[in-house]
């Protein structure tokens, strides 16, 4: 099968001068023959909200899956999240991913405690939330998980598709592999080694067959960050400070917990060649560029160079 390539939209408000500029760098990306756009989530720094984002691309998009990479429902409630998920699924015509994660240790404790949400029992939490929207969806009236229990439901916006859109987990412990296997539709980690993607991969597959599932029904997808520079020295400098100005960190800490690949279109082109023979069917590509302008080139790249010799 070829790999379907997906981009990460730039929402970050340090990226975009004019938001409404957002909705054209999608409509570009399905214009180009990529598979998906994807809007990410988090509470520290001022971006496009994700669900806002999807729900404009919606109708303004024809083709392209719609993506959150990731979704952290801890910030929202879980029935009207429900909801917004179901609409933009209907508005989209089924063409909505959700991808949820639970936040990030000593990063996202902060967002949790704004949300009033506590960061205790976080895992138990996603996975009943994500078990109460598609109850929602399916039009139950009551949920009794482990940390969420509601006798009574409100009749709630139905799926446009039965079963509801699929829904993929970040993530890549030891338990994230096993609950993705057994629990959801895709798994969408980062790991900056492709052996540990084709381990995990593994696990995340004996894990669905182990609970009676197919092991083709966990859609094994890739978050990884690109940059296409023929310019060795430059590269670093710039990974360096996407690196900072997005998480405070410098690159050398940051590569060594998530996937990035950098360098002559060729290179970039070989590195996610050894995640594809990992495994990974559907490569989520964040572009390391500081403005839409830029991240418009390595759009461009990327489409001319790295796709052809992967497809």
């Amino acid at each position: 099968m070829d790999t379907r390539f997906g981009i990460l939209l730039p929402t970050n408000r340090g990226q975009w001068d004019d938001a409404r500029r957002l909705v054209d760098f999608a409509v570009r990306a399905e214009h180009l023959g990529y598979d998906s756009v994807w809007a990410n989530d988090t509470l520290l720094g001022p971006r496009i909200e994700p669900l806002a984002m999807l729900a404009a691309l919606s109708s303004a998009t024809e083709r392209v899956t719609l993506g959150t990479a990731a979704l952290l429902p801890a910030f929202r409630r879980p029935v009207t999240a429900a909801q917004a998920l179901a609409s933009i699924d209907h508005l989209s015509a089924g063409r909505l991913i959700v991808t949820v994660g639970a936040g990030f240790p000593g990063r996202s404790e902060t967002e949790y405690a704004v949300s009033g949400v506590p960061w205790e029992r976080r895992f138990g939490r996603l996975h009943d939330t994500v078990a109460l929207w598609r109850a929602l969806w399916a039009g139950e009236r009551a949920f009794h998980g482990k940390v969420l229990r509601f006798d009574e439901l409100p009749e709630s916006t139905p799926s446009y598709r039965p079963g509801g859109p699929p829904i993929w987990l970040g993530g890549a412990s030891p338990s994230a592999l096993e609950r993705a296997g057994r629990l959801y539709d895709g798994w969408l980690p980062y790991p900056p080694d492709p052996a540990d993607y084709r381990a995990g991969l593994a696990t995340a597959r004996s894990a669905a067959t182990s609970a009676g599932r197919p092991e083709d029904a966990v859609t094994p997808a890739l978050f990884v960050t690109v940059l296409i520079s023929d310019d060795a020295e430059g590269v670093e400098r710039q990974l360096d400070s996407y690196c900072r100005s997005t998480y405070g960190l410098p690159y050398e800490t940051v590569r060594s917990i998530q996937a990035i690949v950098a360098g002559p279109a060729e290179q970039v082109a070989a590195v996610l060649a050894r995640y594809t023979d990992a495994g990974a069917g559907h490569l989520v590509c964040r572009i390391a560029a500081p403005s839409l302008d830029a991240q418009l080139d390595q759009l461009e790249l990327i489409a001319e160079t790295v796709r052809p010799a992967l497809s």
